[in-house]
């Protein structure tokens, strides 16, 4: 079976809703990739890619110190660190990515603005993501508040960390360092080598929601994909298979690589 179908077989019995937007040079998958999902943490992406913009236009400086306010729960190491710590934007942003801090996310949103990060992310083409609350504000959500993104969003995010020219290159770089030292890997690269090839990505899990968006690149092969999930019944399930896709992800551009 080629990649398309051995995705769509996995696919076929998914329990809940799913999407799926790959594209690996001029190849493109798409699976429900255009519907509306909750974004959980993969929402943090396009928050990156204002925080790295403000920076080139001189908004904020990334070398600036900030002390560590308004601690949020859920993911993240900032909660338990100690009260009078002070951190730089930068450091702010890898936290963010990384270990998925929501502290640092807040605060991030706070230093650059909840506006201004939805205005550009429909400049760039983002018309289905909209960053409507902070992380943890579940009173927010309540009220029907909700982050959201779709698959091919996410992809168009990917490709602006490392192909496009809105960013620059020294922001771009920066962009695929610091989503290369995520932690989690329990999705996408979950059964890969990641020894083999170059990986950056984003994961985000809520009640019944798991996402991920990656990067993915063996020699001068790349892939970018984006799994988004809800209304999931069994969630680890759900996790197994995105883990499979990104396992036929990498065997299909681990070949290209090969034969080229």
């Amino acid at each position: 079976m080629n990649l398309k179908e051995k995705i769509t077989t996995d696919l076929v019995d998914f329990k809940g809703r799913v999407g799926v937007a790959i594209e690996i040079e001029y190849e493109r998958y798409e699976f429900h990739s255009g519907e509306v999902f909750p974004s959980a943490s993969v929402i943090k992406v396009p928050i990156l890619i204002e925080c790295l913009k403000q920076s080139e236009l001189g908004k904020i400086d990334l070398d600036e110190f900030i002390k560590i306010t308004d601690r949020a729960g859920g993911s993240g190491v900032l909660q338990a660190l100690s009260t009078n710590l002070s951190l730089t934007i930068k450091d702010l942003m890898t936290l963010m990515i990384t270990v998925s801090d929501n502290t640092a996310t807040n605060m991030l949103i706070n230093i650059v603005g909840m506006d201004q990060i939805n205005q550009t992310m429909e400049e760039i083409g983002l018309h289905s993501t909209r960053l409507q609350r902070k992380m943890m504000d579940f009173a927010a959500k309540e009220k029907g508040l909700d982050n959201v993104t779709s698959p091919s969003d996410m992809v168009k995010c990917l490709k602006i960390i490392h192909e496009e020219d809105f960013l620059s290159a020294n922001s771009r770089r920066m962009a695929l360092d610091i989503l290369h030292f995520q932690q989690f890997h329990d999705k996408l690269l979950a059964m890969i080598n990641t020894d083999k090839v170059f990986t950056a990505n984003k994961t985000g899990s809520l009640s019944n929601v798991e996402n991920d968006c990656a990067i993915i690149k063996a020699g001068s092969k790349t892939a970018y994909v984006a799994v988004l999930t809800d209304q999931l019944p069994d969630p680890y399930e759900a996790r197994q298979v995105i883990s499979r896709i990104g396992k036929h992800i990498y065997n299909e551009i681990t070949r290209k690589a090969q034969t080229t």
